[in-house]
């Protein structure tokens, strides 16, 4: 196959930054052994970092963006694939170093493909995208409290960053699974929006500003922390005894200023959240386990589908922090 399709194509030429909707065929698309029709693709924090001047990550140009994408193989050189299986792709440095899913096509390595569960389809999965997947990985690691200390039960859970992607969808998964959410947010206007995704409780993040002491009053059986920084030092401190934090941001800063007492007094565990390079097993298990505990209905009242020229217009706004909800970028729009 050697059509043209449509293509974002960022650039760097004489340290001239550009960004543009071109036609190019499938002879540009030089890595892995599957080719895929894109169906959509979605906007992350990073993709709007790589759009607006590389980010400091994309180091060799022309280059395609976009870090995930849903839609049909077309074309596939390994067995496991074949034309028409519906897939997801989140991670492994595509976007980044591989050509990516802002495109029309794209082509991958299949070993970073992923089969979509029957109870999903591609828009339902880019609804989720690299934010729902990386959620998905956070609730599971505070979950797993339960199974590690043999049913040890997990009531209390606070997330950080509440309102953004990852944030927002975990307050749905949490509170699905049947636990206390408790909400962190500096958006006042947004309290309403966050019970209705499932929160009991809206904390102001001002509360988790200043210092911090050894330890405080053992308050959350888990944590999602999608901030980093100052914030995630003073809440290590207030982790109830062998609670789980699962760390997957740094909006906040990526240094923290904490001792070891929430270790070896409380047994309190910090499990570093790898979306990217989480395994194949593990994808196709959380993937599977998405349908029952997302609302797609509401996942899809706070989620805008955008065109190219769509996200070319608005991705500035996510770095501004002027985006709210979930934008999925449908390349044949």
């Amino acid at each position: 196959m050697s059509e043209k399709f449509k293509a974002i194509i960022i650039d760097n030429q004489n340290d001239k930054f550009s960004r543009d909707i071109k036609e190019i065929d499938t002879t540009h698309l030089k890595d892995g052994n599957v080719l895929v029709k894109v169906d959509y693709s979605s906007l992350n924090f990073k993709d709007a970092m790589i759009l607006n001047d590389g980010g400091r990550i994309v180091r060799k140009f022309p280059f395609v963006p976009g870090i995930d994408f849903s839609g049909t193989v077309v074309e596939s050189e390994d067995s496991k694939f074949v034309k028409d299986d519906k897939v997801i792709l989140t991670g492994f440095r595509v976007g980044e170093a591989f050509f990516g899913g802002f495109a029309q096509y794209a082509k991958v390595d299949s070993n970073f493909l992923v089969k979509i569960p029957k109870d999903l389809d591609s828009h339902k999965a880019m609804m989720l995208g690299t934010a729902g997947f990386t959620a998905l990985l956070c609730s599971f690691a505070v979950k797993a409290k339960e199974e590690l200390l043999l049913g040890e039960k997990v009531k209390d859970v606070l997330v950080t960053g509440a309102t953004g992607g990852v944030g927002s969808i975990a307050v749905m998964i949490l509170s699905k699974m049947g636990y206390d959410v408790h909400a962190v947010t500096g958006k006042k206007d947004k309290n309403d929006y966050l019970k209705d995704l499932g929160a009991k409780n809206i904390i102001d993040r001002k509360e988790f500003e200043g210092e911090s002491k050894l330890l405080e009053k053992g308050t959350w059986d888990g944590v999602v922390d999608t901030v980093g920084g100052s914030s995630l030092t003073k809440i290590l401190a207030q982790v109830k005894p062998s609670g789980i934090v699962a760390s997957c941001g740094n909006a906040g800063g990526i240094k923290i200023n904490t001792t070891v007492m929430p270790f070896i007094i409380r047994g309190v565990k910090l499990w570093g959240i790898d979306s990217s390079g989480a395994s194949i097993k593990r994808r196709e298990f959380l993937w599977n386990e998405a349908e029952k505990l997302i609302d797609f209905n509401k996942l899809k009242s706070f989620t805008k589908e955008l065109s190219f020229k769509d996200l070319l217009d608005i991705y500035p706004n996510l770095l501004e922090g002027k985006f709210f909800g979930r934008a999925i970028v449908n390349p044949n729009k």
